[in-house]
């Protein structure tokens, strides 16, 4: 089931009311990553307001998912001695089917499978499981089960789709909809509940063919339905008993890991939709005492039925496209879509409830995704945009979604009229950087002209831009030329080496002033267009700034820099680092002994959630978001380290559908045994190499999507590899040509349903005049090149929607599937995985013959 946005309170507001001193905890499984770390601070705050007890559980991949649903899950419910409740995930789980990983789905025929334990789904990962979005409605299984009747249900869920009389409490999968689901999944919808109904339709051999007794054919497409209406009390026991062992036959499923599946094939079958699915292609059943042929207006002879043949051939194929549109649709490869940190807040400003406090912790959210690439469409560098500042992730829905943060901070942060002071007068209209709060109580959100520098406040203005992924890139500073050509930079701007490398708060006052419009003058000259925003105007206003926020006089921050803070502790650990000494090893807080015996990583995990309460306390603790400095600014030189060894000693690969760099040997190799320090290096390498293709071919390769990059980092004492795939730079989707291609796709639809209408009409002329062999020979003909010409045309559409997209996660387990690999698909992320380290020359020499961006 789906909660539509427009009814994203509607759960909240019941949980409020109907809560109780002995109502249970609700249960929160967090992902161990920036976004979700900020819609949990969100929903904890609302929480706490009402009163509501709750429980945070970080979940670092399938595993910890598994393991929570085995002992917080399924404790809770009634079948177990639990009283039902509320589980939250945020970022957890949109990818597989959270019944059977969560096992909420083992239960006698009948029976509530969810006990009473409601799950709100809320991830930003795309594509979604369908089982989650369309099924999951413990009533409607016990309805359907019991008797059948599933109009009373319609009026609460309809399709999958929860409606204002949904009466929330009883249990059941619910996905949070941002909107993409109503749009964009109408045709997944509409074959994943025609699948629900003709699922218990058996494959009678060959269609063309003349196997299977049309008597059989009748009574299993009707599936006793009729008949069973005189049946007596025993002998519907016994066809319930038979019902019960068709429902237990194996299903098909698309596995997303080793240990867990996507379904793409409805869980659970009806007993009554296939006599509707006999009667929409045709036919008439006579066993139904008010069933009369349809009588035709022209004539006064009845109709001629569709032979069985026919009816059985009609089935068989609607049903293979049915399937075909749900594989097509976890086929296009992954993707993001509208950040949960954004999707948390606009529940708590249809609350009412919305702060200074919730609207940061949005704004971080949605700003740290472009750190670690994840973009319309998945894991990759985004195309830079002119809009300079935070613009990337997203494209236009993106700078949309950006530009309703900046009317919120505008609405919720009015300017003081009692206020004069030329100094924060200047830094709204002439776009000075801020760097000092307004006075000491000051905790205001502020829109800023911010540069694609990073921790510009609290480095100097040379490493800053020296540890700029997006300037690094276009400047080449890994090379001694793109060293002088920076230093070239600063000269033009008038800013001397001494000057520009002392911290960036005592640098010269004028400088500071002049920054901005020095850098929109110069910039240009070396391809720097998206440095800075441009200039406001009528037509753009303040597209393009970004957040600032300040403590007082303690510090002030921008929301990209708290983005780089956080993860850094996520990824390293806020005391993992020796300071100052680059060459030493990273300390994970766990010793030697321990580490070398956790082959299955489970330690690791342990360590990986320690951080994560250390970050979810830095996110309202400023002292310690500047304790963890020194920690964001270590793991920044690593990567321009290792990038820059990377590039000069030429260890990058170009293999068949991607390039290859290995990660194992250096100063700075333990650092990247982490999935998401891995990223960030893999997109630094990858932007570096996308603007090498630019200016060696005036394009970026594989048309316009980019040359992929694989990036491996070896973890040692584990003997593994972990391995990630990025995409190769189509990170923003062209809506202009995406517009001219839906314009298109209309146009086409409606010329097909003019032909078939076209041929509809020769075939009632002709129907008369042939016998039944010639008019299932016809129709055979016209079914076919029916089904031929949807086909075209859902690939048509498949192949524009999964334009660009990453599908290293269906590659890998594809090479999966067929390699003895030993492979660990643990990560909440498709596209990162670990190999042991004697199988990567293998595992990479398969993947390279898959195709890895659509």
């Amino acid at each position: 089931m789906y909660l539509p946005r427009g009814l994203i309170s509607h759960l909240y507001q019941h949980l409020v009311r109907t809560q109780t001193p002995l109502s249970p905890h609700v249960l929160i499984l967090v992902a161990l990553e920036p976004d979700a770390l900020c819609a949990c601070r969100i929903l904890t705050a609302l929480l706490k307001r009402d009163y509501i007890p709750h429980k945070i559980q970080p979940i670092s991949g399938y595993g910890d998912l598994t393991m929570a649903g085995e002992t917080m899950v399924q404790p809770m419910r009634r079948q177990q001695g639990g009283s039902g409740g509320v589980v939250v995930c945020l970022g957890v789980g949109g990818l597989v089917d959270m019944s059977t990983v969560l096992g909420l789905d083992a239960t006698q025929p009948g029976e509530d499978p969810s006990g009473g334990v409601e799950v709100w789904l809320i991830d930003a990962r795309r594509p979604w499981n369908l089982g989650n979005v369309f099924g999951g409605d413990p009533v409607e299984v016990a309805l359907r089960a019991v008797d059948g009747d599933l109009e009373s249900r319609r009026s609460e869920v309809d399709n999958g789709r929860l409606q204002p009389a949904y009466r929330p409490g009883q249990g059941g999968i619910i996905v949070y909809d941002d909107g993409d689901i109503d749009e964009e999944l109408t045709k997944e919808r509409e074959a994943y509940c025609e699948l629900m109904k003709m699922d218990d339709v058996e494959d009678f051999g060959d269609e063309s063919g003349d196997s299977g007794d049309d008597t059989d054919i009748v009574e299993s497409i009707e599936g006793g339905r009729d008949s069973k209406k005189r049946k007596s009390s025993s002998d519907r026991d016994e066809e319930d008993d038979k019902s019960e062992d068709e429902n237990s036959r194996p299903r098909q499923r698309r596995r997303s890991n080793s240990s867990n599946s996507i379904s793409y094939s409805p869980r659970h079958p009806p007993h009554n939709g296939i006599s509707s699915t006999f009667k929409t292609l045709g036919g008439s059943s006579n066993t139904s005492p008010s069933s009369s042929p349809p009588s035709r207006a022209s004539s006064s002879q009845p109709a001629k039925q569709p032979s069985m043949r026919t009816l059985r051939r009609r089935i068989l194929q609607l049903r293979r496209r049915h399937r075909s549109i749900l594989e097509n649709y976890y086929a296009l490869g992954a993707s993001y879509s509208e950040p949960i940190s954004s999707l948390l807040y606009s529940l708590a400003e249809d609350l009412g409830r919305e702060d200074n406090n919730l609207l940061w912790h949005g704004i971080v959210g949605v700003s740290s995704l472009e750190l670690y690439g994840r973009s319309m469409t998945g894991v990759g560098i985004s195309t830079a945009l002119d809009s300079g500042g935070s613009a990337g992730w997203g494209g236009q829905r993106g700078e949309r979604i950006r530009q309703l943060l900046r009317d919120e901070v505008r609405r919720l942060n009015p300017p003081d009229p009692t206020d004069t002071s030329l100094e924060n007068a200047r830094g709204e209209t002439s776009g000075v950087i801020p760097t000092t709060a307004r006075s000491p109580t000051d905790t205001s959100i502020r829109l800023s002209p911010e540069p694609r520098f990073l921790l510009i406040r609290h480095w100097s203005l040379y490493d800053s831009m020296l540890h700029s992924p997006y300037l690094s890139s276009r400047l080449h500073v890994w090379s001694d030329v793109g060293r002088k050509r920076l230093h070239k930079l600063l000269a033009k701007m008038g800013v001397s080496l001494s000057q520009c490398k002392q911290s960036y708060t005592h640098m010269d006052m004028d400088l500071k002033k002049g920054l901005r419009q020095r850098l929109l003058t110069y910039a240009p000259m070396y391809g720097l267009d998206g440095l800075v925003p441009p200039a406001a105007s009528a037509g753009r206003g303040r597209e393009g700034w970004g957040f600032v926020r300040s403590w007082g006089y303690k510090a002030i921050f921008s929301a990209v820099d708290v983005g780089v803070i956080v993860g850094a502790i996520l990824e390293v650990g806020k005391s993992g680092v020796a300071i100052g000494d680059a060459t030493r090893s990273w300390d994970r807080g766990r010793n030697e002994q321990r580490e070398l015996m956790d082959e299955d990583g489970k330690a690791e995990g342990e360590e990986w959630v320690r951080r994560f309460w250390e970050a979810y306390d830095a996110l309202e603790n400023i002292e310690a978001l500047k304790h963890a400095l020194p920690t964001a600014q270590h793991l920044l030189r690593a990567i321009l380290r290792t990038g820059t060894s990377l590039i000069e000693k030429r260890q990058i690969r170009h293999l068949r559908s991607f390039r290859m760099a290995v990660v194992k040997e250096g100063p700075d190799v333990s650092l990247f045994t982490h999935p998401s320090a891995l990223t960030k290096l893999a997109l630094w390498v990858g932007e570096a190499i996308a603007e090498q293709e630019r200016e060696q071919r005036g394009k970026v390769g594989k048309r316009g999507r980019g040359t992929p990059l694989v990036m491996a980092g070896l973890n040692e004492a584990r003997g593994v590899y972990v391995v990630v795939g990025t995409g190769g730079g189509g990170g923003v989707i062209d809506f202009a040509a995406r517009a001219k291609r839906k314009t298109r796709l209309e146009e086409k639809a409606k010329a097909r349903e003019a032909k078939k209408a076209e041929k509809e009409r020769k075939r009632k002329e002709k129907e008369d005049r042939q016998d039944e062999s010639d008019e299932d020979e016809q129709e055979s003909e016209e079914e076919e090149e029916e089904d031929e010409d949807d086909s075209n045309d859902d690939d048509d559409d498949s192949e524009e929607r999964g334009y660009g997209r990453n599908r290293f996660g269906n590659a890998f387990q594809e090479v999966v599937d067929e390699t003895n690999a030993r492979v660990r698909i643990d990560s909440f992320e498709h596209c990162v995985v670990e190999v042991k380290k004697e199988d990567l020359s293998g595992f990479l020499e398969s993947l390279s013959m898959k195709a890895v961006v659509g």
